[in-house]
């Protein structure tokens, strides 16, 4: 499996995830399953084998996250070459078409919230700016065929 940039926020914020599921929902699905076997005849048991798939959906996304977390690389931003766009940087932009000015943070996988500006790096629109400095315009072009045009206003990693 190919290694997944992250930040060292983004790792602990996983391993964070993964507790979580361990130690809280999956013995809350467990109890389930022991109270629906309590109840008899298995066979017939709605409550017992939502239960057990519950617990099945669980231990495959808990190991679907153990597996990110396994292949994660974590990157310190601050190693970063300071003064133009790559993986861990915040910069703010102008966009041309309408002079409405935006943030954004490239991010690894399972980082990414677009409505907080935080755009995965490997994302079209990310790429867009991977390499740009400040006072660089760069171009989007949007699946829909619209073209934006930007202008870097600034460029920091803060971490």
């Amino acid at each position: 499996m190919a290694s997944i940039p992250m930040t060292r926020e983004g790792y602990n914020r996983l391993k964070k995830e993964i507790d979580r599921l361990e130690n809280e929902e999956m013995p809350k699905i467990r109890e389930r399953i022991a109270t629906a076997r309590a109840e008899g005849d298995l066979s017939e048991n709605a409550e017992y084998h939502g239960a057990r798939e519950s617990q099945g959906l669980l231990q495959a996304k808990i190991d679907e996250l153990k597996g990110r977390l396994g292949s994660a690389q974590i990157i310190d931003p601050a190693d970063m070459p300071q003064g133009e766009i790559r993986f861990g940087a915040t910069f703010v932009v102008t966009r041309l078409n309408d002079n409405k000015t935006l943030t954004y943070k490239l991010v690894g996988s399972g980082e990414d919230d677009p409505l907080k500006g935080k755009i995965l790096v490997s994302s079209p629109l990310a790429k867009s700016f991977l390499g740009k400095k400040e006072g660089d315009s760069a171009e989007f072009h949007a699946p829909s065929g619209m073209i934006r045009k930007f202008k870097i206003e600034s460029i920091s990693y803060d971490e």
